[in-house]
């Protein structure tokens, strides 16, 4: 059943600013302050934010969906003329790191922080809290990368928010979002990015769900980060004709959420049990399907659950598919197939970024999960295989973007498979084989 809040009639624009910069020379160097004064640039309401060209491609589709009547958090965009202004000055492709800290330590006055405050009444529900999220206008398209942007959850009060704004509007510089757009020649065209600013959903259930032929759900307890992030291996549901044609369950043992004013993960006992019912399942598959019509294509649907209600938080297009549901063969090591395709290469276990520097190209990275910076070693590996995570989390959407094999929730894989080993990853199977224990 759709449904639809008073807020969503709401489309009001507040003054914000432009940019203007004062320069220092300080131990013979030239700082750049960047403060912002009152110029054109307008708050948007996410009710109106539907045109990505102003406010990004996370925001629009979000826009669409509100105003026509579906459960989205509501929100304001602080627009892509905001970023332009902010960066006008600047030259980021020179100096990425250098532009980053800049944009960083940009200073916003006092009337736009006054702004934010009374926008943050109005969306903020009971708790105040809200998500801060990047909405580049590359972002959530057909051809977009999962995960190269920031998102903030848990933020509370206008400083806290202007200050998680500049961050998102930072992270176009980061070092996994240059490296993707020079891998895949985008870096023609500066990118830009607007910001969107959303209650916070704390959500008891939480998960990620892909339409298409068959609709793919994935969910763990608490907010969505484990799911997305590839932190947990999350109960999973195939959905085909209306029908749950099959369920298994996950390794459910933390979960995040909002307390006592942090956003904090915890471990927790597996409960050995699902975190949906099967209505709810079925649910959510019916509210996909209608998402799929509106928008005439498949969808990769984040989505949360609070007191029974389902909440949409993000609806970006489908980039890659999801390998087809296959029978696991016998092996040394198997687990879930994550993107289709066979290689070999010597095992490179990596725990962290402290690692990145010993991967060569033609490796088969070994890890627990991936984070979103680890972006640029998908470009130089063979093969993925990871400890825990599903089909929808990160690491299994850009190895299938980037076209490379991927085994996922793999037990014990960092410890089982010895550093430099000859390793066979096969993609459409899900196993792991050791060649050659060198």
């Amino acid at each position: 059943m759709r449904w639809c809040a008073s807020w969503d009639r709401q489309f009001r624009r507040i003054p914000l600013a432009s940019t203007r910069f004062r320069a220092q020379r300080r131990e013979g160097r030239m700082l750049v302050g960047m403060v912002v004064s009152n110029d054109a640039a307008t708050l948007i309401d996410l009710a109106d934010a539907a045109d990505a060209a102003v406010s990004g491609g996370k925001a629009a589709p979000l826009a669409r969906l509100l105003r026509s009547g579906w459960p989205v958090p509501p929100g304001f965009v602080v627009p892509v003329r905001a970023y332009a202004d902010a960066v006008a000055r600047l030259d980021p492709h020179r100096d990425p790191d250098a532009a980053r800290a800049l944009i960083e330590r940009a200073e916003l006055p006092s009337t736009l922080v006054a702004e934010i405050s009374r926008e943050l009444v109005r969306i903020g529900g009971p708790s105040g809290y809200v998500a801060v999220r990047s909405s580049a206008t590359s972002e959530d398209g057909a051809d977009a990368a999962a995960g190269q942007h920031d998102t903030f959850l848990g933020v509370r009060g206008a400083d806290a928010v202007a200050d998680a704004v500049r961050r998102c509007w930072a992270s176009l510089w980061s070092e996994r979002a240059v490296e993707y757009r020079r891998a895949r020649a985008t870096d023609i065209e500066p990118p830009a990015t607007a910001v969107l600013v959303q209650r916070l959903i704390d959500a008891e259930v939480a998960g990620v769900m892909f339409t298409g032929t068959d609709i793919r759900i994935e969910a763990s307890p608490g907010l969505g980060t484990n799911v997305v992030g590839g932190e947990v291996t999350p109960d999973s549901w195939l959905v085909s004709g209306g029908a749950i044609v099959d369920r298994r369950l996950g390794a459910k043992d933390r979960r995040t959420d909002r307390l006592h004013g942090q956003v904090v993960t915890r471990a927790i006992p597996d409960s050995g049990r699902f975190c949906l019912t099967d209505e709810m399942v079925s649910r959510l598959a019916r509210l996909g399907r209608e998402i799929e019509e509106l928008f005439g294509g498949t969808r990769d649907i984040e989505w949360a659950i609070a007191d029974d209600r389902i909440w949409l938080l993000q609806a970006r297009p489908v980039t890659a598919a999801l390998p087809p549901a296959r029978s696991v063969g016998a092996g040394s090591l198997t687990g879930t197939p994550g993107s289709v395709g066979q290689a070999a290469g010597p095992v490179r276990v990596v725990r962290g970024p402290s690692d990145f520097v010993e991967v060569r190209p033609g490796d088969v990275l070994v890890c627990r999960t991936t984070e979103p910076a680890w972006t640029p070693l998908f470009g130089i590996v063979a093969a993925v295989v990871t400890e825990i995570g599903g089909l929808l989390s990160h690491a299994a959407i850009v190895a299938r973007e980037q076209g490379i094999p991927a085994v996922l929730a793999v037990p014990d894989a960092t410890t089982v498979l010895p550093e430099g080993a000859m390793v066979h990853v096969d993609g459409d199977t899900g196993r792991v084989t050791l060649t050659d224990e060198r």
